[in-house]
């Protein structure tokens, strides 16, 4: 990984991670406030994650993107899609182990970071250069 892609990676987690507060947020306000189960809170969470991560990435993270606003938005959404069913399948696996809810989603925002990250580069917000990132 050259240092532009480390840089370009390290700006869409860390804006990712207004994304991962919304989410959590609304984990934590559905199963410990409104008794909803966690896989529903991580799929509610989830899904507003994915709304703000979209309009930062957006931008952003992928500003130099030419890709028109409804065809970024679509493939965004495919890709945020394989990442809510990897979401909703690790929550319920980890825990039917017994592992608390908050500790399975940040072992699976962990992973699932990368599959976003590298999702939305080569797809989603590809330009005709997708080996060097935009300037931030």
């Amino acid at each position: 990984m050259t240092l532009a892609r480390l840089r370009h990676f390290l700006l869409f987690a860390a804006l990712g991670a207004v994304g991962t507060v919304a989410h959590y947020a609304v984990l934590i306000g559905l199963v410990s406030g409104a008794g909803f189960g966690p896989v529903v809170g991580a799929t509610a969470g989830f899904l507003t994650g994915a709304l703000v991560n979209y309009l930062l990435s957006r931008a952003v993270v992928f500003r130099g993107s030419s890709s028109p606003h409804h065809e970024a938005a679509a493939k965004f959404l495919l890709v945020a899609g394989v990442g809510l069913v990897l979401n909703a399948a690790l929550m319920a696996l980890l825990t039917s182990f017994g592992v608390p809810y908050i500790l399975a989603q940040i072992g699976i925002t962990a992973l699932l970071v990368v599959w976003h990250y590298a999702g939305n580069l080569l797809w989603t917000f590809r330009t005709d250069s997708p080996a060097a990132p935009a300037a931030h």
